[in-house]
This record gives structure tokens, sequence and C-alpha cells, in this order.
């Protein structure tokens, strides 16, 4: 997993990306492949659509990147306009799972593969899914947070329509069991770093006594341990989920315990190996999982690469 240089590669993205617009990386070669991400105002998507690249160039194929900026109609509109564009397949990263249904149907009507990565459609034909196990993701973050503290902890999370947001959640509650921990409160804050600020501001004034602190994703994290000052990584420990710089740098600092790691270059690579391989009638791997890591302050200088 590398996120060398993933801070300064988003803010070059950001200000080359507007809303609807896109890019093309790419050898040049036979086809196009279509990227629609949910958001580039992430560095862990960032770091997907940099292994979604390098993966096209490698192939020799165009690679077209849009930025839903977290809308789900947006999205949509945008998968509609690839296929009237010669795209010979689509990668899909949804906003939302469900409202994702119309881009795939889209997307099936004009008889182009559709790939989710990292999140699934949840109606819909798709050739293949690129995702990690997201539920064994969030029991792994239940365990290592029920090592941290005992007592209440709250839960931040993510876009409520996003399958990684439920899947996350299913597991951080399948793996409660395993330590004192009781979760006494738990919101949205769609995966946002100010959204996470202002959550668990509120959560704190309701739940003062809490001593822990699950986010569906870093960034929520990160917003949540700025709402905490000088209690985050004391009397109260954080875990977080996507192995972000930022993240990593938090447990390095000792203001987060804790992030589930997943692998953004690999999933986009895998993704756009696989869209190619449906463009070209070749055999593709319905269900590829990517595996996800814990990452505490003992082994975080494995994950700086």
């Amino acid at each position: 997993m590398e996120f060398r240089g993933v801070a300064a590669l988003s803010a070059l993205t950001l200000a080359l990306t507007a809303c609807g617009s896109g890019t093309s990386s790419g050898g040049g070669g036979d086809l196009t492949i279509g990227l629609a991400i949910s958001t580039l105002d992430n560095p862990y998507f960032v770091a997907l659509k940099a292994g979604a690249e390098k993966a096209a160039a490698e192939l020799g194929v165009e690679l077209t990147v849009v930025d839903a900026q977290n809308d789900a109609t947006n999205q949509v509109n945008q998968v509609q306009t690839f296929t009237t564009q010669g795209v010979k397949a689509i990668v899909i990263n949804p906003v939302d799972s469900k409202q994702a249904a119309p881009a795939a149907k889209a997307a099936e009507n004009a008889a182009v593969p559709l790939v989710a990565v990292d999140r699934s459609v949840d109606e819909g034909k798709v050739v293949s899914e690129v995702a990690s196990d997201n539920v064994q993701g969030g029991t792994l973050a239940a365990i290592e947070l029920g090592r941290a503290v005992s007592g209440q902890v709250v839960h931040l999370q993510g876009i409520p329509g996003a399958s990684a947001s439920r899947d996350r959640g299913r597991g951080f509650e399948q793996g409660l069991n395993s330590g004192g921990i009781e979760v006494v409160a738990g919101q949205p804050a769609d995966f946002n770093r100010a959204k996470g600020l202002d959550v668990m501001t509120n959560l704190l004034q309701a739940n003062p006594g809490v001593k822990g602190v699950f986010a569906d994703n870093d960034e929520m994290a990160l917003g949540a341990i700025k709402a905490l000052g000088d209690r985050a990584g004391k009397d109260v420990q954080v875990v977080g989920f996507d192995g972000t710089p930022d993240g990593l740098t938090a447990i390095e600092n000792g203001t987060m315990a804790a992030t589930i790691a997943q692998q953004p270059e690999v999933l986009g690579r895998k993704a756009v190996e696989q869209a190619v391989k449906a463009a070209r009638g070749e055999t593709v791997q319905e269900v590829v999982d990517v595996e996800v890591k814990v990452v505490t302050k003992k082994n975080v200088a494995e994950f700086r690469k």
C-alpha cells in the first residue's frame, strides 16, 4: 500500500477536476475505460484513482475519470454519459449503493460491462465486485477498541446508503462481545472530517463520559480527534478505518489508537484489470477480495511505504 505523495496528488487532482469533468490517462490503446468515483475530496479515493491510472497505463488503455463529489444523482448522470461516449467498460465507486441502481441499468442497457469497486451496487448487474471485507474490518475495529478501553463508546457512521457504512457497522456490532464496550450513540457524519468534528462535538455534549470512538473512516476519526482535543489518546481512544496518511500520522502521534487499513491503490488497480478483461471478452473474476489490516503504533512504520 503506497501513500507517498498522496497529499500533493490530492491537491493537484482537486485543482484539475471540477464537478462532472473528466481526466484521462493511459497508453492510448485500443479501448477506453470509464471510472466514476464517489469523491476526490478524500485522500483514500485519490489513492484508489492513482492505482486505477497505473493499471490503465500498464495495460495500454485509456482511463477517463469523473468525480461525483458525493452526489448520487450526479454520478448516475456521469455513468449515463459514459455509455454514450463509447467506453468499453465502466468502473463505479458508488456514492450510494442503492441509488447507483439507475447507473447500473444504464450500463446494462448499453451493453457496457460494469465493475463495482470499494462499495457494492445494491440492485443492478455488475460483472465484478472489487472490495475489502468491510464486515471483517468492522469486527477487527471493535476488537481493537475493546482492547484499548472499556465502557461507553460512540460510533461515527459513514454515508447511510453506502455499502461500506452498512458492512462496517454490522461487523462492528458483531465484534462488540470481544470486550467490555457499549455503544451509547451512533450518528452519520458522511465520511467527512468537518462533519465528524461537528457530530462528535454534539455527541460529547450528550455523552460526556464516553471512553472510545469508532469512526467508519479515518476522515471522521480525525474530526472526532479534533473535537476531543487533549482527551484524544488519553482518556478517550479512537479507532478509524482506511489507513490514510493522516490517519497513520495520528497513530504515530498517539491520538488514534488504531485504524483498519485498506489498500486503495490495489482496489483501483484490480478494478481496472477486471474492467479491461470484461471489455475484451475475457474471463472476469466475479468477486475480488482485498485484504484489510490492523494498524497500531506497533506496526504503523510498515505502512509508511
